[in-house]
């Protein structure tokens, strides 16, 4: 498949699973109202990330097992499939099940077009690519508000859903036919056995039992009921078994290999990451609801009064993958983002009634530098410490990471816009609108229209109840931002490789197989009987990074290769015998064993006239 099939193909997938994951943020009052959903009108959203991070870690294990093709075609398949469940729902648990269903294969995508773009490119050169792919990201996120309240104002918000249909069955036939990448040959029977089966049963268990506790909380339990407790010290329980069972000698094949999070940079960029994507659905859920509770707008002009968020936090993404790419450094970019997001929030602090235009666009745009900055750096940061044989792993770690993060980012403002509103709503003088705002109410009246509805003196004070109920949302959300700043500081800047070793890259078109890594070609023209000038040939047609390496020619000097020639021959002046055991004919069975060790290369700095051993960490494939 070619790059630019490839990158076109993924960044429609990664902008529709992104819109998905917000458009409900102004349709969901109006699909709340329609289904009666009242309290339960929070799972239409956290069933989609409940499950895209449940999921992400088991996709991120079994695409090293069966490869990353059919893993991400049935992805999108089964998101489709959610998507018409979703848009045929005629009550609140049919939705439920539909966005259920959607977040599999949304989580699925997600992490699939993350481990493919890091098998194309050696880490260094990820962050322009990621810039791509992730500004397309960010522009699906971000203009999900805006699409949701255009179809609920002029159509029905069955289309929020209806419209992956087409979308999403144009991809799977591009993704069948364009991309081809490589994978491990095994009989799947025993490829099935490698998963990680007990590890993802404590993970998903723990984690719904902890968004239990955060979606109850609050609104239809107190937090000091015995469920609450009972379900968060279940799923504390659940995260420490978890892993500790990872970490034991009875998991042969972890999903989240402990020593991913042994090394600081790891760690800290995981926890980055975390904070990072709760406080980006934490403002993309919320703003909406300002402009629409205080400001009074219909769902279509909240979500283009939402377009400031969109306006710099796409071109600030693709910059910060293009610096990455350039200086090789993420910390001072991830020091200043965390400050930017940090003073952003604490702007949005003095929305009211009478903030200016001028005030809930600049503030939004200094927020969106912020969270742009972010979006392409953090992954690098995760596996820059780390060997190329754990990136895939790593990948879906952090992925996971990230959705469990948006879970919070919805769970934990919306039990706090709840329970605030709740404590405020004494404040309504007229009892019957203060009743039915209660309990959990509040969000799903969300309307311009309800609001308008009301006499003016108690308009005036729904309006006052919503606008210091979003003021303790944006207090809290100031703590974790302040997080996100102090602990970036304790991120140690790691060399970004320039190299990529991987046998899960895109096939090569010409020769159905990925492009022989630099141990290959070594290999490769050692084999033939000191690279006879044949092999030499078809050594230099080979795409080449730009570093010089050496073979033995058959007049036995070495021979400086290049790109594209050769630059330079000197005399070797070492005894023949000395490679006698590993020369071989073009007509003997090579012994790979044999030549995976041992192997010498001119030595150019230092004494001269040497040869030191170089060890040969891939495998020849098909020779």
């Amino acid at each position: 498949m070619s790059n630019a099939s490839d990158t076109s193909t993924q960044s429609v997938e990664k902008k529709q699973a992104a819109v998905e994951s917000t458009v409900t943020s102004t349709a969901l009052p109006f699909i709340a109202d329609e289904l009666h959903a009242g309290k339960n009108y929070v799972w239409f959203v956290n069933s989609f990330f409940l499950t895209s991070a449940c999921f992400q870690p088991l996709f991120g294990q079994t695409a090293n097992f069966f490869g990353r093709r059919w893993l991400m075609i049935g992805s999108v398949a089964v998101f489709v499939l959610g998507s018409g469940i979703s848009g045929g729902a005629i009550n609140s648990p049919m939705i439920i099940a539909g966005r259920s269903i959607q977040g599999i294969g949304g989580g699925g995508i997600n992490v699939m077009i993350d481990m493919i773009v890091s098998d194309m490119l050696p880490l260094r050169e990820r962050g322009n690519f990621m810039g791509m792919i992730f500004a397309v990201f960010a522009v699906g996120t971000s203009l999900g508000p805006f699409i949701g309240g255009v179809i609920v104002q002029h159509s029905s918000w069955r289309w929020v859903f209806y419209l992956n249909l087409p979308i999403g069955g144009t991809a799977m036939i591009c993704l069948f036919f364009f991309l081809h990448v490589n994978y491990q040959k095994q009989p799947w029977q025993e490829k099935v056995k490698r998963i990680d089966y007990i590890g993802n049963t404590l993970l998903m268990t723990s984690i719904v039992s902890i968004l239990l506790a955060l979606t109850w909380g609050g609104t239809t339990y107190a937090w000091s009921n015995w469920r609450i407790i009972v379900c968060l010290v279940l799923g504390l329980i659940g995260m420490i078994l978890f892993h500790s069972f990872e970490a034991s000698p009875w998991c042969r094949e972890p999903m989240m290999p402990p020593h991913i999070f042994r090394h600081r940079t790891s760690f800290v960029a995981l926890v980055v990451s975390f904070i990072h994507n709760m406080l980006t659905f934490w403002v993309i859920y919320f703003v909406p609801v300002y402009f629409q509770a205080v400001k009074l707008s219909t769902s279509t002009r909240a979500g283009v009064q939402f377009l400031p968020s969109v306006i710099l936090a796409v071109p600030t993404a693709i910059v910060a993958g293009g610096l990455l790419t350039k200086w090789g450094r993420y910390k001072p970019i991830h020091i200043v983002a965390t400050a930017v997001i940090l003073l952003g929030l604490g702007l949005f602090t003095l929305f009211d009634a009478d903030s200016s235009p001028a005030e809930w666009i600049i503030f939004q745009i200094i927020t969106a530098i912020g969270l742009g900055l972010l979006l392409t750096t953090t992954l690098a940061a995760v596996q820059a410490p780390l060997e190329e044989k754990d990136v895939g792993l790593a990948t879906a770690t952090w992925a996971f990471i990230r959705s469990y993060g948006a879970i919070w980012g919805i769970a934990i403002p919306a039990a706090i816009f709840n329970t605030e509103f709740a404590h405020l709503s004494g404040r309504i003088s007229d009892p019957a609108v203060s009743a039915q705002l209660a309990g959990g109410e509040a969000y799903s009246h969300v309307s311009s229209t309800f609001i308008k509805s009301l006499a003016p003196q108690v308009q005036r004070e729904v309006v006052s109840v919503y606008t210091d109920t979003l003021k303790l949302v944006w207090y809290v959300s100031l703590a974790f931002a302040a997080l996100g700043f102090i602990i970036t500081f304790f991120e140690k800047e790691m060399i970004l490789r320039t190299e990529l070793e991987t046998e899960y890259g895109i096939k090569d078109e010409k020769e159905g197989r990925e492009k022989e890594t630099t141990a290959e070609i070594l290999v490769g023209a050692w084999a033939v009987g000191r690279a006879s000038s044949s092999n030499m040939d078809r050594c230099l047609s080979l795409p080449l990074p730009n570093s010089s390496f050496y073979y033995i020619s058959n007049t036995n000097s070495i021979v400086t290769t290049s790109a594209t020639k050769m630059t330079d021959t000197r005399t070797l002046p070492i005894d023949e015998s000395d490679f006698g055991d590993f020369v071989k004919n073009e007509e003997e069975e090579l012994d790979l064993e044999e030549l995976v060790e041992p192997w010498c290369r001119y030595k150019t700095e230092g004494e001269e006239n040497s040869l030191y051993p170089i060890f040969l960490g891939e495998m020849l494939n098909g020779r």
